[in-house]
């Protein structure tokens, strides 16, 4: 690391003519008119700019690079320098005084806007505090108008009328020959003399010696180094994710870029993948939502790392299985390409899989952080999976998963240790279940305060109900479908009102939300369900056209007490359909339960 200090005139030769670029995983320059106007103040004045932060390149990007805003020509040559930090405040200073064309900049309000850079000479020569005052920004025609655009009051539409104006152009202040052909014109007058000695001394003077403290990593920089220190001194941004760090990096790839005639596009085959994966699967988002919607580019980044890292223990090339930020900043992009496919076709069998589980909405997934190490899994051993003890194995993780809630904290390690153990329990190499089936605990406290999506145990019991066998109140030809969930608008509804369980139980109210007093049901059933069971269940049974008894057999597939509903006694339907609910999450997770007594099941 060295700290430089180069004269903020040749910064700016650097970025125009691309020996100074961006790194592609930079954010896009997005300053104000107003703080443009400060920062050229700033440059006048001498005052101190900031330091900025570089990186050499040793003549081959470790990033594909693409020039400040405006200097967009010199793009295509190899840079010598990545900035790191400093975009904002180069990219305003190259565009207000070393380009020969408008600012595009934003107002006050946001609005998109082109302008040019003037100081007033008069003001400037005054007293540094009205330095501020002195910098000025005029529209893209160079006139400035009021009363509604009637009125001129400032025109520099030519070198005449701005040096009448006393406003110097800041866009060439670093062209000796245009600065001079300038000057004279100012000039002309005598009387202009003095003023402009003054101006020269305290202005243009401070603007051509003005240097750039800069600090210049060197190109042996590790990818994961710069990336940290990165996004350490872009405090005020938002934070990069992996995907935007490689996508960079794999651009930069000139292996690649030799043998295929292009640079590498991660950003399109992910879109391509998700695009695949939710047509088939909407539970792994919907496309117009954006490319991270449901299934994210990092959760698929995960899974491609923990294939990668199993292999290369088991091939003895590498000590741990891992998917943790620098093992993806550090994934070659021949890996990626390779194994990619594999992992998508994981992901397909991913879909299939919580389909089979009744789960085929993205709100209705109780973790998709879950579906990481399950892809891999699937990836790493294939068909293996589907031989029948394989496939009740992973069911029975996936729910000890989901009911004991053990996907909520740190996951890292849990990836891992799943993606190992899993294989080994459902090869035979190992006696003992994985950690996450042996862990998972479901306490039957624990169904009165699930109440909310919020809760992957909530989310999981409304996915067992349907799994189960439930009926629809109002479409009761035959159980519950994945296809019925979206066709019927399926959702949890309340059984018994909690305006009626406030007013009849009030000791009972906090459990009225629970997931206990909910059922999977559709929209049109629920449109029907007004008042105490009592009330709707009638109006429901003569809508179904069936005989009551066998209206009461499709309610019974809530696994519901039907008597006590239909008696109203919302005490008795509480307490049996915990229990039945509770023997519903057992048999899920394959365990014994906890219940309140602390007496195993």
């Amino acid at each position: 690391m060295a700290l430089d200090n180069p004269d903020l005139k040749d910064v700016l030769k650097d970025v125009a003519s691309g020996a100074l670029q961006l790194p592609d995983f930079q954010r896009d320059w997005k300053w104000d008119d107003e703080r443009i106007r400060a920062l050229i103040a700033t440059v006048t004045l001498k005052y101190p700019l900031g330091v900025v932060m570089s990186l050499h390149t040793g003549g081959t990007s470790p990033f594909k690079a693409r020039a400040l805003k405006g200097a967009e020509p010199g793009e295509g040559n190899t840079p010598d320098l990545l900035l790191l930090d400093g975009q904002q405040r180069l990219t305003s200073l190259f565009q207000a005084l070393h380009q020969d064309r408008p600012v595009e900049t934003r107002d006050t309000r946001g609005k998109d806007m082109k302008c040019w850079y003037y100081v007033d000479i008069a003001k400037a020569v005054g007293s540094p505090a009205d330095r501020d005052d002195a910098i000025v920004s005029v529209p893209e025609d160079r006139t400035l108008k009021r009363d509604f655009a009637r009125t001129v009051v400032l025109d520099l539409t030519t070198t005449e009328r701005e040096c009448a104006a006393g406003y110097f152009p800041l866009h060439f202040v670093f062209d000796t020959h245009r600065v001079g052909s300038w000057q004279q014109e100012f000039v002309r007058d005598p009387a202009n003399w003095p003023l402009w000695m003054q101006f020269q001394e305290q202005v243009l003077h401070n603007m051509l010696s003005f240097d750039v403290p800069m600090i210049k990593l060197a190109a042996t920089t590790t990818t994961d180094a710069v990336c940290a220190v990165f996004e350490r001194v872009n405090t005020g941004g938002v934070p990069l994710n992996v995907f935007e760090l490689l996508t960079a990096t794999y651009a930069g790839n000139q292996d690649h870029v030799a043998q295929y005639g292009d640079y590498y596009r991660l950003p399109d085959e992910w879109q391509q993948i998700k695009q695949v994966l939710t047509s088939a699967y909407p539970v792994f988002g919907r496309p117009e939502d954006g490319p991270d919607d449901g299934l994210s580019s990092s959760d698929f980044l995960q899974a491609v790392s923990l294939v990668r890292t199993w292999e290369a223990k088991q091939a003895g090339a590498g000590t741990a299985v891992s998917c943790k930020r620098r093992d993806l900043l550090n994934l070659p992009l021949a890996d990626f390409r390779r194994l990619a496919p594999r992992v998508a076709a994981a992901f397909g069998w991913v879909g299939s899989f919580l389909e089979r589980q009744s789960i085929v909405r993205t709100g209705d997934l109780p973790y998709r952080t879950q579906l990481v190490p399950l892809a891999a899994v699937r990836a790493l051993i294939g068909e293996e999976t589907d031989i029948p003890g394989a496939d009740e194995q992973i069911t029975q993780w996936y729910w000890c998963g989901v009911l004991g809630e053990m996907y909520g904290g740190s996951l890292e390690t849990r990836f891992t240790r799943d993606v190992e153990q899993l294989i080994a329990w459902m090869r035979g190499e190992a006696a003992a279940a994985p950690d996450t089936v042996v862990e998972a605990a479901f306490l039957e406290d624990r169904l009165d305060t699930l109440t909310t999506r919020n809760s992957a145990a909530y989310k999981g019991i409304y996915a067992l109900l349907i799994r189960q066998g439930a009926v629809d109140w109002y479409f009761t030809d035959s159980p519950l479908t994945p296809g019925q969930l979206v066709e019927h608008a399926v959702d949890v509804r309340l059984i018994y009102p909690k305006a009626w369980i406030a007013k009849n139980h009030p000791t009972w109210a906090s459990c009225a939300t629970s997931i206990v007093n909910k059922t999977p049901l559709s929209l049109r059933a629920s449109k029907s369900m007004t008042g105490p069971p009592t009330a709707y269940l009638k109006t429901l049974s003569l809508e179904s056209g069936m005989r009551p008894e066998w209206f009461e057999d499709v309610v019974a597939t809530h696994l519901v007490d039907v008597n006590a509903l239909l008696e109203d006694d919302f005490i008795r339907f509480y307490e049996n359909r915990a229990k039945r609910l509770l023997d519903l999450v057992m048999a899920a997770m394959g365990k014994r339960t906890v219940v309140r007594d602390a007496a195993e099941w």
